[in-house]
């Protein structure tokens, strides 16, 4: 069955399919001799070349892989870091006819975890709004935290790009010490400085953030910082099937293995609202 192109490559890891579409509109890629155009649509028959390279389709390159991250401080989540700072690909195990795409970013001074997988549609499918995926993060905030503080975080503020909230805020381990508090809070999105922002913008500096949940995946506590674990079948099944894509044939009559993730995390003192 023919499929667009962008769609095709993404889904064989080679790239997302944002990344794919610039590629087509600056003439590096071609289909069967001829430079492919937006809108132009494939098959496992068709050649497709990047560079002048013949693009392989083997039947390794079809099954998709994804991995849990738990990504340390100071790590970017760039390829390459022009101030020569390790980025969180450094730490990936190597492929050879695919490459790791990251679900989502976290910034230089943000922890925790990051997904990676070398299906580019499955990347974007759970990334975008639609999906409905919440992300959870644990926050230590310094500064008086009030009620009516809480309460505008949860109803919403303006932020320079729109209206943003948390979903959920729980208070943390502990009371902290001094002027810190810890809070878990959850929100749908997964804008730049999303969570920092909402806290500046109600007076109050964030000095630790951590994500450590991404819909229902958490992070084993056997994977620390700087190491990673992949995915079995039965969990990417479940991740495709999250975001309603068509379980790819590879993965369809897999075994199901012990699984790769710990369910979600137990709610601690939930705030009463």
């Amino acid at each position: 069955m023919d499929e667009k192109l962008q769609k095709v490559l993404a889904r064989r890891g080679l790239g997302s399919r944002r990344e794919i579409e610039r590629w087509i509109e600056a003439g590096r890629l071609r289909v069967n001799g001829k430079v492919a155009s937006l809108g132009d649509r494939v098959s496992d028959k068709d050649t497709i070349q990047l560079d002048g390279r013949t693009l392989k389709h083997s039947a390794e390159s079809a099954i998709p892989r994804v991995l849990l991250y738990h990504k340390p401080l100071g790590e970017v989540c760039s390829r390459k870091d022009d101030e020569g700072r390790p980025t969180v690909f450094d730490r990936l195990p190597r492929l050879s006819d695919q490459r790791w795409i990251s679900v989502g970013r976290l910034d230089v001074n943000t922890t925790g975890l990051l997904l990676f997988t070398t299906d580019g549609e499955l990347a974007n499918a759970l990334m975008h709004p639609s999906s409905k995926i919440d992300r959870e993060y644990l926050v230590r905030v310094n500064g008086e935290v009030d009620d009516s503080a809480l309460d505008n975080l949860l109803r919403g503020v303006e932020l320079e790009d729109g209206p943003a909230r948390f979903t959920d805020i729980q208070e943390g381990r502990g009371r902290g010490d001094g002027s810190n508090r810890w809070f878990y809070v959850a929100l749908m999105e997964g804008r730049n400085r999303e969570v920092r922002r909402l806290w500046e913008s109600q007076g109050l500096k964030v000095s630790r953030l951590k994500r450590v949940r991404f819909g229902n995946v958490v992070i084993p506590s056997s994977v620390k910082a700087g190491q990673s674990k992949e995915f079995g079948p039965a969990d990417i099944r479940e991740l495709y099937e999250r975001v309603r894509l068509p379980v790819p044939a590879a993965i369809r009559s897999k075994p199901r293995p012990a699984r790769a993730r710990s369910g979600s995390r137990k709610p601690a003192n939930k705030r009463a609202r």
